[in-house]
């Protein structure tokens, strides 16, 4: 167990925990430390994930949205509320994304047929080929950042976040006082 056996160094969430604990020792500082770390554990990843899709040249978010179009499967194609639905991206942040996007000739818009309002977005032979390269990069650094955890300790953390995930969700997340 790589994870279990390292020694445990000192790291940002403890030296908050300490000074919390020496300004207010009545606190319970447990959640805070945990999700401290889960904060910093998504930041530090994101860091390092950006930077290894730097050399696909998509905009930020445009690995995401590239992504949900492929998994789509053919026609490789959807309109932008589900493409909302699919990704992190916000409305305003879609539009954005999608100019850039079909800008750099990855996706293109078409009408949709079914509403004469509505816009499909759609992969092109050069987003397709894009992603289709960037996803195996991808996957490829997260299985490296997780390096550190054995094959158990990865399957326990799915097996909790999993579980945190579900109790957030349903709990709508909002604040208990």
């Amino acid at each position: 167990m790589a994870g279990a056996m390292a020694k445990r160094r000192k790291d940002h969430v403890d030296a908050i925990v300490e000074q919390w604990a020496q300004e207010r020792p009545d606190l319970d500082t447990a959640a805070l430390a945990l999700f401290g770390r889960l904060f910093r554990a998504v930041q530090l990843a994101d860091e390092a994930l950006s930077r290894g899709l730097r050399g696909y040249e998509l905009p930020r978010g445009g690995f995401d949205i590239l992504a949900a179009l492929r998994r789509a499967g053919v026609p490789y194609e959807l309109n932008p509320t589900e493409l909302m639905g699919a990704t992190l991206v916000s409305s305003g942040g879609m539009t954005k994304q999608l100019d850039r996007l079909a800008q750099a000739g990855m996706v293109e818009r078409r009408p949709d047929p079914a509403d004469r309002r509505g816009t499909r977005v759609r992969l092109t032979q050069r987003g397709k080929a894009t992603i289709d390269e960037a996803i195996e990069t991808h996957i490829g650094n997260e299985g490296r950042l997780l390096a550190s955890l054995s094959s158990e300790e990865r399957a326990r953390l799915d097996r909790l976040l999993r579980t945190l995930l579900d109790g957030l969700e349903r709990v709508g997340a909002g604040p208990a006082a």
